[in-house]
């Protein structure tokens, strides 16, 4: 019997297996940021520990970094990550530096993430890296300390999923719409346990950056990991990159790549089929990211539901301010955020200026235009999205994780509500109070110059 993709990069990187309990597991890539590091360095100077290979660590702060000069953010913790990176010889892009972002943005975009490798960071939305092809893992810092002094981590085996997504989408459906409605369909934990791969037409015909998308949120189903088999697409992202190999290097690298793919004969612990046909541009409505609805549709009532159900949907509703069987659009919005690990990259604002161009800024709204990387916020002044911005009212700002999970002075008020392409909706994620409605792109420029919910393929540019 083949195996699968998860299967072999693992296998690959087994050190040993313990009886009865979790796989030793070697690690290519340790990814570091500010807010989950400073015990792990602690925990290894307690126990006497170096960080046995710190070439192939790389440390970044994104979560506290302002979003505009002179802004709000822990300045403490960004600089006990400075001088741990510092004392311990490892690569370390500050707030500020032409190479900082956040690193799930910065990991790809530079070339750290490669087809084949093992990452791990501490961070839940490190699943994004498994779209170049590579097993990408969200650990504790307890973990992050293994990895630090051993480049090893102990880890169960997880079962394997895939995820076929046949079929092609429809006009403004976008690879954030379709990660919603997967989400939506199987529930915030239908995949907990799993590791998933997502494959068929769809997959295949996303642009690079669409693959990230969809793989950052494969932890919102409660999924592992998240990975795509590296084709062309693949390859033709990751050419020229700062650190992926180079010359004959790179063509070596690329043939052998081109092989990490499942057999055909791999059988699967489950297997879930969706046609894109059946997707269009979503919204959520509730307080997780499956509580989510196509946008010219309704929100669910408690009919048919079990009373636990029905509870649920209640008290999240409540929260959120709407009712059963209520529709989202033409909902009055408050704030908009573009950005995030999620959809932070230069695509999304491309999608977004798209909208945008030729319009302006509802003056009800306020907006949070935030880049995932200096070297995207550079691309965009480079093909003049910032100047079609301004003219329709929008500020690009400095990148940061910024208002995904309001840890830095970007932060909801209570009460307010905002669509946003971040990836998590959670009762005060976006700050205390804060009513978060999450969509793609499309969905959130749309709303940005109408002042309300609106489909997106109601603005779409004439081709």
């Amino acid at each position: 019997m083949g195996k699968t993709l998860f299967d072999k990069i693992w296998d690959a990187h087994v050190v040993q297996d313990i009886a009865d309990g979790p796989t030793q597991l070697y690690i290519d890539r340790l990814y570091l940021h500010e807010v989950t590091t400073p015990q792990a360095f602690d925990t290894i100077r307690a126990k006497g520990c170096g960080v046995l290979r710190p070439r192939q660590c790389f440390a970044m702060s994104d979560h506290n970094t302002p979003s505009r000069p002179g802004g709000e953010g822990s300045v403490e913790q960004m600089e006990a990550l400075r001088r741990n990176c510092e004392a311990f010889g490892i690569s370390h892009y500050g707030a500020g530096s032409a190479d900082n972002g956040i690193i799930h943005v910065v990991g790809p975009e530079k070339g750290l993430s490669l087809p084949g490798m093992t990452i791990v960071c501490g961070d839940s939305h490190t699943s994004t890296h498994g779209a170049v092809g590579a097993i990408a893992m969200g650990i504790g810092t307890s973990e992050v300390a293994q990895v630090l002094a051993s480049q090893c981590i102990l880890q169960p085996k997880p079962r394997t999923m895939r995820i076929t997504i046949d079929g092609h989408l429809g006009p403004g459906v976008t690879a954030k719409d379709v990660a919603l409605y997967i989400m939506a369909r199987m529930t915030t934990g239908g995949a907990t346990g799993y590791a998933v791969e997502y494959a068929g037409e769809v997959v295949r015909s996303m642009s690079m950056e669409g693959r990230l998308t969809l793989s950052n949120l494969s932890i919102e189903m409660g999924s592992r990991a998240g990975i795509i088999a590296p084709d062309a697409t693949t390859l033709a992202y990751l050419r020229g990159r700062e650190h992926a190999p180079q010359g004959a290097d790179w063509e070596r690298a690329a043939a052998r790549w081109l092989e990490l793919r499942s057999d055909d004969d791999a059988m699967f612990d489950k297997e879930v089929s969706f046609r894109g046909e059946d997707i269009g541009p979503r919204i959520t409505y509730g307080t997780n990211p499956g509580a989510g609805i196509a946008i010219d549709g309704t929100i669910p009532t408690p009919d048919g539901m079990t009373a636990a159900e029905g509870q649920q949907l209640m008290a999240q509703l409540k929260y959120m301010q709407f009712s059963p069987g209520q529709r989202l659009t033409g909902m009055p919005v408050d704030y908009v955020f573009l950005g995030a690990c999620t959809n932070g990259r230069i695509e999304d604002f491309r999608a977004f200026a798209s909208i945008v161009a030729g319009r302006h800024k509802a003056p009800n709204v306020t907006a949070w235009l935030v880049p995932g990387s200096w070297a995207v916020r550079r691309q965009i002044e480079a093909e003049g999205l910032d100047k079609v911005l301004a003219a329709a009212g929008f500020e690009v700002r400095m990148p940061s994780c910024s208002a995904c999970l309001a840890m830095n002075a970007d932060k909801v008020p209570s009460g307010k509500l905002c669509l946003s392409t971040s990836n998590r909706n959670f009762v005060g994620r976006q700050g205390p109070g804060a009513r978060t409605m999450l969509a793609s792109p499309l969905t959130v420029a749309a709303a940005a110059v109408t002042g309300v919910v609106t489909d997106p393929r109601t603005l779409l540019p004439h081709t």
